[in-house]
């Protein structure tokens, strides 16, 4: 069976800086990518696009190794923590130990502590997220951020930020981040450390803040790969899907 991945896309407005990433990773194995966006009439909340990826998925006769980044990695966590018997590994990248603790969580505590318009504390997610940027590019990203405020699932809002206990995860676990994330930061990352099993992984980029692996896609590529292909080795220790569930 070829190596297989499914990438968890909920961030419709910030997908291109995924690209380089999957195009890493599609020149050596299949990669679907799932996409869900929000509309503006749904609540916001994680549990409609943990259903729909689920009616996605369960059409699959064997475990998919998936992968995802920031709120994307959210949503494959709890789909890898609802059903593990359907994911062969489990990739995330930004996501730290308290899972939940993601830029809409930083955005919503400074807007709610700070006497700041939104364009300005968008603007401090840019430099948070991207790091210093030129005037111009920060207003683009400043367009970028506000849209997916709109359209991505969030458990947060002005009046509350919702949390995630730590726990072990079933399946094999990969954890990428960035020694300059100020959203996740390498604390956050190293916590995992109490809840790993002997077949996962932690990493760290040198650089490259929230979205490192736009900035380096085949360093990042490359480690998931080793990982999964690390996992494809090992014998196959759940049996055939039940198509019910």
């Amino acid at each position: 069976m070829s190596q297989e991945a499914v990438w968890i896309s909920v961030s419709s407005s910030l997908k291109k800086f995924h690209r380089p990433l999957l195009k890493s990773l599609s020149s050596e194995i299949t990669v679907r990518e799932w996409e869900y966006q929000q509309v503006e009439d749904e609540p916001s909340n994680l549990n409609i696009p943990l259903t729909l990826l689920h009616n996605y998925l369960k059409s699959t006769d064997h475990p998919l190794h998936l992968i995802g980044h920031s709120t994307g990695g959210i949503v494959a966590l709890l789909y890898a923590k609802q059903y593990p018997e359907r994911v062969k590994s489990l990739s995330l990248l930004g996501v730290g130990v308290h899972p939940l603790i993601d830029w809409h969580a930083h955005y919503y505590t400074y807007r709610q502590l700070l006497p700041c318009t939104r364009e300005i504390v968008l603007a401090q997610m840019v430099r948070a997220l991207f790091g210093r940027q030129t005037q111009s590019r920060t207003k683009t990203l400043v367009k970028l951020l506000d849209e997916d405020l709109k359209t991505t699932p969030s458990p947060h809002s002005l009046f509350e930020r919702s949390t995630m206990e730590p726990k072990q995860i079933a399946c094999p676990l990969w954890v990428g981040g960035s020694r300059d994330d100020m959203i996740v930061d390498p604390s956050a990352i190293a916590g995992w450390n109490n809840y790993l099993k002997p077949d996962d992984q932690l990493w760290e980029c040198s650089q490259g803040h929230h979205f490192f692996h736009y900035f380096y896609p085949q360093a990042v590529s490359q480690e998931i790969l080793k990982f999964q292909q690390n996992i494809n080795q090992q014998p196959v220790k759940h049996s055939l899907i039940n198509q019910q569930t």
